[in-house]
């Protein structure tokens, strides 16, 4: 019988697997927690920089490698949603969380950045613009505890391991999110088939290539909301547009200060949106969210910071 070797210094560190099979997991998590792939791709980066930081001997008497650094990303985490809480005060206009297009959509628009949403993001109803949107109404603590234990089903003793809190605290955190998610999304119509929904976005996407005011206000509910991220850097409604007619004629108002404006229907985080591009390069990427068959919300990044995945 052949002794298994010892790893040594010539030898691979049998960890690289490790994070290898982890960093899915810890991107999803991430991700979640910070409405941001770039600063996501970056919280994991550190978690396993401090991973390698450590002796490989630490590194051998770590009982769960993925326990550990799903901890310390989630740490990290918390502390970058504490920063961006201050961050986001002094962000010009309204902040939408980064907009993920599907693997066939996907452009390396970073430098350093690797592989498309089907190998980083799981895109599901957790990623779901409106969810996300929601998720950024909460405490940095509670946006922990509600993810890591309602989306990915962690036991509240390792959330309070991570928070620094106690689990009973970490129950009521979470209970506090759910009951955000659940006042953001009051009674509506059934929600729409996905190819029902696709439909509409067409249709609204058809009603603007044609400047046509009563078929949009036709396609969005009375009350619907249109918010716009601009960060500065694009120009954007500093608020939130609210009213069918108002929202109809905002839009067919960028159409004609935009001349040569193409629209394509895209899916936006898993769901139908639309990308707005000009002279080769995506100016704005649109997230829909419907009531019944009404669109009620529209999400509109036009952030260049927030578009270099989706091309130019």
């Amino acid at each position: 019988m052949t002794s298994r070797p010892e790893p040594g210094p010539d030898r691979p560190d049998p960890s690289l697997s490790v994070l290898v099979g982890e960093r899915r997991q810890l991107i999803d998590i991430a991700y979640r927690l910070l409405g941001s792939l770039a600063e996501a791709e970056d919280a994991v980066q550190e978690a396993c920089a401090r991973w390698y930081a450590m002796s490989r001997q630490q590194r051998e008497a770590v009982e769960s490698p993925g326990a550990w650094l799903t901890t310390v990303a989630s740490r990290i985490c918390l502390d970058v949603l504490g920063s961006a809480r201050a961050r986001r005060e002094r962000y010009v206009g309204e902040w939408i969380p980064e907009p993920l297009p599907d693997g066939a959509q996907w452009l390396h628009g970073r430098p350093g950045a690797g592989g498309d949403p089907a190998d980083l993001v799981t895109l599901d109803e957790s990623v779901d613009m409106a969810f996300l949107v929601v998720l950024e109404s909460m405490t940095p603590a509670e946006r922990v505890a509600f993810v890591l234990h309602d989306v990915f089903q962690y036991p509240f003793a390792d959330v309070a391991a991570i928070v620094g809190r106690t689990p009973a605290a970490c129950r009521q955190l979470a209970s506090s999110g759910r009951r955000r998610i659940r006042a953001a999304r009051p009674p509506v119509a059934p929600r729409v088939r996905d190819e029902e929904e696709a439909r509409i976005i067409r249709e609204f996407k058809q009603a603007w290539e044609a400047k046509d005011i009563a078929a949009l206000v036709g396609l969005l509910d009375p009350d619907a909301t249109m918010t716009a991220d601009g960060g500065g850097l694009a120009g954007a409604a500093l608020r939130p547009v609210t009213g069918a007619e108002r929202i109809a004629r905002y839009i067919v108002g960028i159409g004609d200060l935009a001349p040569g404006m193409e629209l394509l229907e895209r899916s936006v985080n898993g769901r139908p949106g639309l990308a707005a591009r000009r002279g080769g390069v995506t100016v704005t990427v649109a997230a829909f969210g419907l009531a019944g068959e009404r669109i009620a919300q529209i999400w509109a990044v036009r952030n260049p910071e927030k578009l270099g995945r989706w091309g130019g």
